[in-house]
């Protein structure tokens, strides 16, 4: 017998939709921070935009801005209401939350420690068994995944070695990214990148 027969489980990222926060280019982190009007309007946005492709559940992160997402996003598709996944919570970005990014700068300027600040690998550590169980759970399966920007460019740069996202690409709020769980990895099929535009200097992730 050649080949494999373990089953591919698609997990689509989907990234929130925009916050107060993100509008005026704080870092969120785990602080958990509602979406606001236009975040409702991407959201639901997002969800027309998947109609065209089959569903088979919905899972979020916890968090006000991602768990609101996820509803909205199963209301446009019959979906049943969103599994909240701890693990797929925010990067906790520790002191530098609710900072803008010239704040930052001026507290923590490249190079110094910031207290609280989560690892890329602590987040992957978390995060890629939380996809694992449900690989497990929904073997050959296609489930939505929302969940946050700081975790799409960790598992971006996870399952491309560190090449995306460039410095020029952005993780929209909104966007979706499509990965496959594939004999116990991720694997990456799509990244919906958004051009970076001077209007973006000082972007931040959450």
């Amino acid at each position: 017998m050649t080949g494999s027969t373990a089953a591919v489980t698609r997990l689509s990222i989907v990234r929130h939709g925009q916050t107060d926060w993100n509008l005026h280019k704080r870092i969120q982190g785990s602080t958990d921070i509602p979406l606001n009007a236009t975040g409702r309007a991407e959201a639901a946005t997002t969800g027309l935009g998947l109609l065209t492709r089959s569903w088979d559940g919905i899972v979020a992160s916890p968090l006000m801005r991602a768990a609101e997402t996820a509803r909205i996003i199963a209301g446009e598709l019959g979906l049943a209401r969103p599994e909240l996944v701890p693990a797929l919570t925010e990067r906790h970005h520790g002191d530098i939350e609710g900072l803008s990014f010239t704040e930052r700068q001026e507290k923590f300027p490249n190079g110094v420690v910031v207290p609280g600040l989560e690892s890329r690998q602590a987040v992957l550590d978390r995060v890629l068994p939380a996809f694992s169980l449900l690989a497990a759970a929904h073997p050959g399966q296609s489930l939505l995944v929302v969940s946050h920007g700081g975790v799409i460019g960790t598992l971006l740069r996870h399952a491309t070695d560190g090449e995306r996202p460039r410095h020029d690409e952005l993780i929209a709020n909104g966007s979706v990214h499509d990965f496959e769980w594939r004999e116990g990895r991720l694997v990456l099929l799509h990244f919906a990148a958004t051009v970076r535009t001077p209007q973006d200097a000082g972007h931040t992730p959450g």
